[in-house]
């Protein structure tokens, strides 16, 4: 264990307080199995895959590490055969999203396997706990990807961590660097949730337009909308402007089907499959067309993210950082 080792680290099975937050399509086995390796815990996004992809991916994180890793699957699609699938696999954290929590933890935790709910409100924190969850993920709203409340992380956070103590409450949003991990811990939370940052790993899945465009992203750029709803309605969502956002804001945010360019094809996978403009999809690797268009989910943090890096690397300055600032560790001022 580590100086920054926190209950719920041990309670996870993991050295640092650090959690790979599932970021889509970009999320891949390497990417989960690099973060676990280093310490923290990597997490497989698998809603939209089958049965048997989730399996496959599952069995080549255990191939790359024999340390502990999540899956993530939302609530507001039907995953009854996935939460089967990750049970049956012997996955060892299982973490939910948008949608109520407890289904799932009644089968989680029989199974021996630790549940991590994420929450935007107080309110909804208090629900899952009543439902079981083991762990809950309080999301600001300067998180990037979906997002669930409209409250700053540096409010929630505390107010989340007084209303359901003595569980342990992991922070999202905003947080990109060791200065974002010690501020949290000092809010009251035991790790730091950590997407937009991990967009640029050498591991993610994510086309150099994309990681491009998060390295030179401002703050301000990261923008809370309900533009890219194609394949998840209703779900507002933190994302770059782009061509696609600025189009749509010029003409007044529109409705579907009257947006501007609706329906049009702006990508295509290497498989051959073809992407629409305000679909939710980013830029993957084999993609070609109009990258630029599509979805660039980001959290406010990407003015934070200045390269590409391997994701053992990441954590490792993250916590070496955080420590530092905490009075844990010698300082090293060159770095942030």
């Amino acid at each position: 264990m580590t100086a920054l080792t926190t209950p719920v680290c041990r309670q996870l099975g993991i050295e640092v307080p650090v959690v790979q937050a599932p970021i889509g399509s970009a999320a891949t086995p390497e990417l989960a199995a690099a973060v676990a390796e280093a310490g923290g815990l990597g997490t497989l996004a698998l809603t939209w895959v089958s049965a048997p992809e989730a399996v496959r991916r599952i069995r080549q994180v255990r191939r790359l590490t024999s340390r502990p890793f999540a899956v993530n699957l939302v609530l507001d699609f039907p995953v009854e055969e996935l939460v089967e699938v990750c049970l049956a696999e012997g996955v060892p954290v299982i973490s939910t999203f948008w949608g109520d929590p407890s289904a799932v933890s009644a089968r989680v935790r029989p199974a021996g396997a630790v549940h991590l709910h994420t929450v935007g409100s107080v309110a909804e924190a208090e629900r899952a706990v009543a439902a079981g969850v083991d762990v809950i993920v309080a999301q600001g709203c300067e998180a990037g990807g979906h997002v669930r409340g409209e409250v700053s992380t540096m409010a929630l956070v505390p107010a989340v961590v007084d209303a359901v103590h003595p569980v342990p409450v992991i922070a999202a949003g905003g947080i990109a660097d060791g200065r974002g991990l010690a501020a949290v811990l000092a809010l009251g939370a035991q790790a730091g949730w950590l997407g937009t940052r991990f967009l640029t790993a050498c591991e993610a899945a994510t086309h150099e337009v994309y990681r491009q465009a998060l390295i030179g992203a401002a703050p301000q750029d990261a923008v809370h909308t309900w533009c890219f709803d194609g394949g998840w309605p209703d779900a507002p969502h933190r994302a770059l402007r782009n061509s696609t956002l600025s189009a749509w804001e010029a003409a007044g945010r529109p409705t579907a089907p009257d947006r501007p360019g609706e329906g049009a094809v702006v990508a295509r996978s290497a498989d051959g499959r073809t992407w629409a403009r305000y679909q939710d999809m980013v830029p993957v690797p084999g993609m070609s067309g109009d990258l630029e268009a599509l979805a660039l989910y980001a959290g406010q943090s990407a003015g934070l993210v200045h390269d590409i890096a391997p994701a053992g690397r990441i954590v490792a300055d993250i916590a070496t950082r955080a420590a530092a600032l905490m009075g844990r560790a010698p300082v090293n001022s060159a770095s942030p």
